[in-house]
């Protein structure tokens, strides 16, 4: 992540997408969400058998969202480096605030349904009882699912036609130039306001789109649930299913099945699906995709790190004991010294001094492991 916003070395499958389409720069932030939610079930879990009250954890849940709701909002004020932030155009989505509110709705509904003990291991329904003891969160998380759905496909947006899901701008000759992102688009501007979101969406280098759009807005939270609980499930098989062959097996049955769902919804296509893989939209065939894959990464990870120790998981480990300094120091420095420094504009150089400026922060998470010095919130 801390690459690819540093430039990615001047590639363009380091950019995000401009609309519809898949890069190496859209696979980092959904997969932190994912591997949030296997987080989770590791977390709770333990914390239930602790002893600890839901009330209690509850409020920790609350408390620690408001806080990244908060560091967004602190990032996105480093948009006014000589004026100060100005109120009436100040951003209020981002992606810590996608984090916060994916994160508050997703833990809150599992500790509600969660229990401490795997009593249900001598069930006739024992072999999938990380799906039938949750029941109730699958029909929340598929209820955010449909209500995507339904607000993308039929709410009625002015002037646009229903169910449109385009960049606006030049795209299809200029006959939806204001209807950037559909309803998911309107919902943002209805809610936050027109300045108050995302000025420079992916699109507008192409299609010249003249509205601004917001790719962590309000209707993809939805979806970005769904994407975390598909990551809680994978943590649930870790947690019950005792057997590592088994694992490994529920694993990649999930990869097979999120993945096929998500082809079928975009046709093999980029633009030519029913729904096409889109992350400004976060559409469902670009989380059903992105589960596939991470499902895929995580059996691998597991393979050759528990199964089969092949490998500590350095150096990514030591970033990852400090993540959200990092993040929020990498994006408070970025392109400033010591980590930015100007360099020809070339493939070559960019590469090189995006490379340093990543290496730095793996060097700072590094140093932090050493003094056992870790940050959380």
């Amino acid at each position: 992540m801390i690459f690819v916003n540093y430039g990615g070395g001047g590639y363009w499958f380091y950019n995000h997408s401009d609309w519809n389409g898949l890069t190496v720069a859209d696979l980092v932030f959904p997969w932190f969400v994912f591997i949030m939610g296997t987080a989770m079930a590791y977390s709770f879990s333990g914390q239930l058998r602790k002893g600890y009250a839901k009330k209690f954890m509850l409020w920790k849940v609350f408390k620690r969202s408001c806080i990244l709701f908060l560091l967004g909002l602190l990032i996105n004020s480093g948009d006014y480096p000589k004026s100060g932030v100005v109120l009436d155009n100040f951003r209020i989505p981002g992606v810590l605030q996608r984090f916060a509110g994916t994160y508050l709705i997703t833990a809150t509904v599992h500790i509600f349904f969660t229990r401490a003990n795997d009593s249900n291991r001598d069930c006739w329904w024992a072999p999938v009882r990380d799906i039938v003891d949750y029941w109730q969160e699958w029909i929340i998380n598929l209820l955010f699912v449909s209500i995507h759905l339904l607000l993308t496909f039929l709410l009625k947006v002015p002037d646009c036609p229903t169910g449109y899901i385009g960049p606006g701008g030049l795209e299809e000759q200029g006959q939806h130039w204001n209807c950037t992102g559909g309803s998911a688009g309107y919902i943002d501007r209805l809610i936050f306001g027109d300045n108050h979101i995302y000025q420079n969406p992916t699109c507008k280098e192409i299609y010249h789109s003249t509205v601004p759009y917001d790719p962590e807005g309000f209707l993809g939270t939805l979806n970005s649930c769904f994407l975390c609980f598909l990551g809680l499930q994978a943590g649930k098989i870790l947690l019950i299913h005792k057997d590592w062959v088994l694992r490994i097996k529920r694993l990649l049955i999930w990869a097979v099945f999120t993945g096929s769902i998500a082809t079928l919804l975009c046709k093999a296509s980029k633009d030519d699906g029913w729904i096409p893989i889109n992350k400004n939209l976060w559409s469902l065939s670009f989380v059903l995709a992105l589960a596939c894959m991470a499902f895929v990464l995580l059996t691998i990870c597991y393979l050759v790190i528990d199964v089969y120790p092949l490998w500590s998981g350095s150096p990514f480990y030591y970033p990852g004991m400090n993540a959200i300094v990092l993040y929020v120091g990498h994006e408070f420095f970025n392109r400033k010294a010591p980590v930015y420094f100007h360099v020809p504009h070339n493939h070559e150089s960019e590469l090189a001094i995006n490379l340093w400026g990543t290496i730095f922060w793996v060097l700072v998470s590094y140093y932090l492991y050493y003094k056992d010095i870790f940050i959380s919130i």
